[in-house]
């Protein structure tokens, strides 16, 4: 025990609820796909209401509105917003790195090389976002538990 009452990990007990880790990529993982479908969904809807995604972050006017089916453009505009919204918890890295691979469907060794970063780094980065856009995501109601 430790003086404050803790406990350490050498005496081979676990404390339960793991407070050392709350939440871990083991317990988000499969909201990913979810994330990544949604992510894909506000590209488009973005697109619809005239714009590009913010992590994309220029304007674009279309001249025709795609068919994807939602039940009205205030629909479309909320959504947009509600995923803007929850894409600012992001830091920018973690932003950059979602609007590479998955808006911009660059691979990871593609992004690798246009970061100038290590491919593992990014292999342990891009899930990292992931889970931390998922937990956002399902405390907003966008996407359910499972």
């Amino acid at each position: 025990m430790t003086a404050a009452g803790g406990w350490l990990m050498a005496e081979g007990r676990i404390p339960s609820g793991r407070p050392w880790l709350g939440e871990t990529e083991l317990d988000m993982w499969p909201y990913r796909d979810r994330t990544v479908a949604l992510l894909r969904r506000y590209a488009r809807a973005s697109v619809e209401v005239g714009r590009l995604p913010s992590l994309l972050g220029r304007e674009c006017f279309r001249a025709k509105v795609s068919s994807y089916p939602m039940s009205s453009f205030e629909d479309v505009v909320i959504f947009v917003h509600d995923m803007d919204t929850v894409l600012r918890r992001l830091n920018p890295y973690q932003q950059r790195l979602i609007a590479m691979n998955v808006l911009e469907d660059y691979s990871l060794r593609e992004v690798a090389r246009l970061l100038v970063c290590p491919l593992r780094t990014l292999e342990r980065e891009i899930p990292d976002a992931l889970d931390v856009l998922s937990r956002a995501l399902l405390e907003s109601g966008l996407i359910k538990r499972a």
